[in-house]
């Protein structure tokens, strides 16, 4: 495991030094997935220099026995890869707010909660303002309580974004 962490890390520290295609400015669109259930979140970037930015998504999310929001904010940095493909890596947080259904008697059915996540992902920048992008989200809750979202979620999804 220590071995594979120090490759990552040499591997972040050599594309450091590669050049990155111009980002847009701003593009807003959706991100649609997640890891145990179905979320649809409404999502924003915004350039912050050349070559990284913010993200901030404010979603809804779904499963099989509980219901509830999410807002995230991650800095990237994003890094050219060939022609209009970039790929991109982060790191950011959010909180979170469930209900949760099948409660037993007596029980709180909600929870709210922070989380840390990571982020990385390839995106497609098309010719007109239009931008795809497939991305992996680690996430790692600090919560309490009965449900006690402290686990590890992975949130993979899907992001079309307009870009102006």
């Amino acid at each position: 495991m220590k071995k594979l962490f120090v490759l990552a890390v040499a591997v972040l520290g050599f594309t450091f030094t590669s050049n990155a295609q111009e980002i847009a400015e701003n593009a807003i669109g959706l991100r649609l997935g997640d890891s145990d259930g179905f979320g649809a979140e409404i999502s924003y970037q915004r350039a912050l220099g050349e070559n990284n930015r913010l993200e901030l998504d404010l979603g809804l999310r779904s499963g099989s026995n509980f219901d509830g929001f999410k807002l995230a904010g991650l800095y990237q940095w994003v890094w050219l890869l060939d022609g209009n493909f970039n790929w991109y890596a982060g790191v950011g947080g959010g909180i979170a707010s469930y209900d949760f259904d099948r409660v037993p008697q007596g029980f709180d059915d909600g929870d709210t909660f922070v989380f840390a996540a990571g982020d990385i992902g390839i995106e497609y920048n098309f010719d007109i303002p239009l931008q795809l992008s497939l991305d992996f989200r680690p996430e790692i809750g600090f919560g309490e309580g009965v449900y006690n979202n402290d686990d590890l979620d992975f949130d993979i999804a899907l992001g079309i974004r307009y870009q102006f």
